[in-house]
């Protein structure tokens, strides 16, 4: 069977991922297959909703298929650009698409399931809601529009997550506005099969399945956040974690100790960059441009085998430290791709 199921149910576009021992993380094929469904789709009157799910397990989608890209990077990396140029695609089709579309992010919602979800103009949390950017942990950075859509968070939050990867709950995405909606895991298949029989009224059966999440942790070290993650510039976010006593501060600067100081700075760009971005196939080029330099350097090869393949969590970071990560570098990594290699969106 396909690891993505697309199919029209009634008024519906029905997207569902289907890779459950993966976590349904997307492979090229998914990828293809997906944009395919919304170029037929999107011309054709009878679907009036596009539907996006997973078919089983304990995953919404748990990111990319970050092995290959790995394997292609330390290769000749021609893979990998293949498979972003068209993961970006699918992503920038889900922004653009003009037809309401949502994504019910029950489970695990990692890197490219990400990049599925926050497009959708309707977001559904659950109370099996892991929400996360954990690209620096492994040597990558916040792509599939990551530097558009963590930039527009409240404050600094954004850039919290973003370098630390830290994982939310579904209260704490629908306190971000990550999630339009918080229904219990149980509703859902209730809440499918109504909008299945009535898609005009979408917004509506939503709203009337929605319940309180509760309150969200994350809001307890906003202000912390707003003032530890106040630079652009890493040195100076550690240098305030540093000076700080506190236990949050303290905890974040361990976890910023592990990670890739190149991502980190990649994705402190980004984010920069993203806020001011002019569109959103703007944001899809510059990171097109970015993974392809990212993704031949060594942190992405070093970081999948210290966390997906030798799994021992240390890995050897080049370069190791900050200061080693300099200004020029990171020119070279942003600067723009001739004519002939860069992204572009999807006819």
């Amino acid at each position: 069977m396909s690891d993505v199921l697309t199919f029209i149910e009634g008024p519906i576009g029905r997207i569902r991922l289907n890779r459950p021992k993966a976590l349904h993380a997307l492979t090229h094929a998914m990828c293809t297959e997906i944009l395919a469904a919304l170029d037929r789709w999107r011309g054709d009157t009878a679907v009036e909703v596009v539907m996006i799910d997973h078919a089983e397990g304990r995953g919404f989608c748990a990111g990319g298929d970050i092995r290959m890209i790995a394997a292609s990077g330390a290769a000749d990396g021609v893979e990998a650009r293949a498979f972003f140029h068209e993961e970006y695609r699918m992503n920038h089709r889900l922004f653009t698409c003009a037809k309401p579309t949502i994504a019910f992010m029950d489970g695990v919602t990692m890197g490219g399931g990400v990049g599925i979800a926050l497009p959708c103009a309707f977001r559904v949390a659950t109370e099996n809601t892991k929400f996360a950017m954990p690209e620096t942990a492994i040597g990558l950075f916040l792509d599939v529009g990551g530097g558009w859509y963590l930039s527009r968070l409240p404050g600094r939050m954004g850039q919290y997550l973003g370098l630390t990867g830290a994982r939310l709950n579904g209260a704490e995405c629908v306190a971000l506005g990550l999630a339009t909606h918080f229904i219990p895991a149980e509703k859902l298949d209730e809440v499918k099969r109504t909008i299945t029989g009535d898609a005009e009224a979408l917004a509506d059966i939503l709203a009337a399945a929605s319940v309180d999440t509760g309150p969200a942790a994350i809001l307890n070290h906003a202000q912390a956040i707003d003032r530890l993650f106040a630079s652009d510039v890493l040195e100076d976010v550690l240098a305030a974690l540093e000076a700080d006593s506190g236990a949050f501060a303290a905890e974040t600067l361990a976890t910023l100790r592990t990670r890739s100081p190149q991502a980190m700075k990649v994705s402190l760009k980004l984010l920069r960059d993203g806020a001011a971005m002019p569109t959103f196939e703007d944001e899809m080029r510059q990171e097109y441009a970015v993974a392809t330099r990212i993704v031949q350097r060594p942190d992405i090869v070093e970081g999948v085998r210290a966390v997906i393949v030798d799994k021992d969590n240390a890995p050897r970071w080049n370069p190791p430290t900050p200061d080693g990560v300099t200004d020029h570098m990171i020119d070279r990594i942003f600067a723009p791709l001739d004519a002939a290699d860069e992204w572009t969106p999807a006819l």
